[in-house]
């Protein structure tokens, strides 16, 4: 079968092509450049928990090297401190520049056999028929592809999305900010900080460490307002340093500079037959201490597993249809939560107007943004297709499964999001004890032949799983986990019938009938030509 087709080899796009491949899945990924990564440290990404973890199984190389975890957050108004959270109870967000993961990325890309870059390929032309997708290039030695689906991670001004003809609306200069990084000694070694109202400069700044001493600053300023000229951006570093260091600007040095406008957009559809959108193709965002290139990553996960399961075995139309109604629902509101924000936080409005409930202080919910929480920051949660919660835990169903250390039948212990990103279903039994005895004895004790029996029978592949416990769940609890992570249903004990149903459920029932395959004299119709 041919192989799916990613255009764009950024992040998004990357992570697309080592998400597929780990589902088996091959993939020819197309590279409008060269293949290299300008160093540019004043352009980062935050990648909080399940995204962290998710470059780290993709095999992205340069997450301990070149990205720092925020050593605690602290907020500040005025003159001062409002407020510092550490993360000993969870994990801290991991602050890398944007080359970096993607050099990562790339990285583990070229040297995996189920991915194909192509570098100095530009996309000009797509068509479309029952069994799969042509793209026409221009820049390499090959001038066209065949592929089972085509996937535009390509960016803001998406070729992708213009041949599909899909409208962009939004909103443009939502934000605006100078950015610099620089390498200095500031009073709080590692952590990040939310700074609003400083005694000068403009309303808000924040600092976030990089390795070796780097600091990334951001300054917000007047959406529409002045060009900032190097003298400006000198003045405002010198003087946010020296309200930071006592008075007196201490010794620093410049690495990098740049004036970031951050633009609201939201493609009207994600999916166009086999072609579908992710990353900055599919939506912009940023606003408040958000992260365009995370819930990119979040798209690349979500449709790596419906895409593979529709390449090895077929899908059902409503599956591929869920990673639009999934995604853009979880962007949406995440753009709407912002939307209603922005007006308490940078206009002076009243906070009762903000959040149901959210009668909070404008820092918290900017934190919110930053640290991953929240309507503006938490890891999204998907409307399962079925709600069986026959036990109730921590989780919801349809929200990010807790990563608890988990064994397998072959006896390795792993933190569960390891286990993520194979191709299979996980089910996992919580077995307290499980964690001491030896496999040989619960292998073949209470529960497990019959899960076992059970599992083996479902309508997609799935791994057993067990764990000492889950937050909030009970001895004998069986979880069905998706692909990506996300909880799809709970039951007390073994129930066979039930489990088949709920992971049907998951693949969003049997695959329709494959397609004809159109006459050999019928030609697709051709897509508009992007020059």
């Amino acid at each position: 079968m041919d192989p799916v087709i990613v255009v764009g080899a950024g992040p998004v796009g990357l992570s697309l092509s080592l998400a597929l491949a780990g589902h088996g899945v091959p993939s020819v990924l197309l590279d409008e450049g060269p293949g290299k990564e300008e160093p540019r440290p004043a352009r980062s990404v935050v990648l909080h928990s399940d995204t962290a973890a998710m470059a780290h199984r993709l095999g992205c190389t340069t997450l301990g090297d070149e990205g720092a975890h925020f050593a605690a957050w602290r907020t500040m108004r005025r003159r001062q401190e409002s407020g510092r959270i550490t993360f000993e109870d969870r994990p801290a967000p991991l602050h890398l520049p944007q080359h970096a993961l993607t050099r990562g990325l790339r990285d583990a890309a070229v040297t995996h056999p189920l991915v194909q870059l192509v570098t100095d390929c530009k996309l000009h032309a797509l068509e479309q028929d029952g069994t799969g997708v042509t793209a026409r290039t221009r820049g390499s030695a090959t001038t066209w592809w065949r592929g089972s689906h085509l996937v535009g991670c390509d960016g803001a001004r998406s070729t992708v999305r213009k041949l599909l003809g899909i409208p962009f609306p939004g909103r443009t200069a939502v934000e605006r900010h100078a950015v610099a990084a620089l390498r200095a000694e500031l009073p709080w070694p590692g952590e990040a900080l939310l700074h609003r109202n400083p005694p000068s400069g403009p309303e808000e700044v924040t600092a976030r460490p990089l390795p070796d001493g780097v600091w990334r600053l951001d300054w917000l300023l007047p959406a529409r307002g002045e060009l900032v000229t190097p003298d400006a951006l000198v003045t405002l570093i010198r003087d946010t340093l020296a309200g930071w260091c006592g008075g007196a600007t201490p010794p620093y040095e410049l690495i990098d500079t740049g004036v970031h406008t951050l633009h609201h957009r939201l493609a009207r559809r994600w999916r166009d037959g086999r072609a579908f959108l992710a990353g900055d193709a599919a939506h912009l965002l940023g606003a408040l201490g958000t992260q365009g290139v995370e819930e990119g990553m979040r798209d690349a996960e979500n449709l790596a597993w419906k895409l593979a399961l529709d390449w090895k075995q077929g899908a059902s139309e409503a599956l591929l249809d869920s990673y639009e109604a999934e995604r853009r629902t979880a962007v949406a509101a995440r753009l709407r939560a912002a939307d209603q924000a922005m007006p308490a936080l940078r206009g002076g409005g009243g906070l009762r107007t903000l959040l149901p409930g959210a009668a909070r202080s404008a820092e918290a919910l900017l934190t919110d943004g930053h640290l991953g929480r929240g309507p503006l920051g938490a890891e999204p949660v998907y409307a399962p297709p079925v709600a069986v919660r026959e036990v109730p835990t921590a989780t919801e169903p349809g929200g990010p499964v807790a990563n608890v250390p988990v064994t397998a039948p072959d006896g390795t212990t792993v933190p569960l999001r390891d286990l993520l990103g194979r191709g299979r279903l996980l089910v996992l039994l919580v077995a307290p004890g499980t964690g001491v005895w030896d496999r040989r004895h619960w292998l073949g004790a209470g529960l497990m032949p019959r899960l076992a029996a059970a599992v083996s029978a479902l309508p997609v592949r799935a791994e057993l799983l067990v764990a000492d416990d889950y937050p909030g769940a009970p001895a004998h609890t069986v979880l069905l986990v998706r692909p990506d992570g996300h909880l799809a249903a709970t039951f007390a004990g073994v129930r066979p019938a039930e489990l088949y149903e709920a992971a049907d459920a998951v693949r969003a029932g049997a695959p329709a009938d494959t397609p004809a395959v159109a006459r050999a004299d019928t030609p697709p119709a051709p897509a508009p030509v992007i020059d």
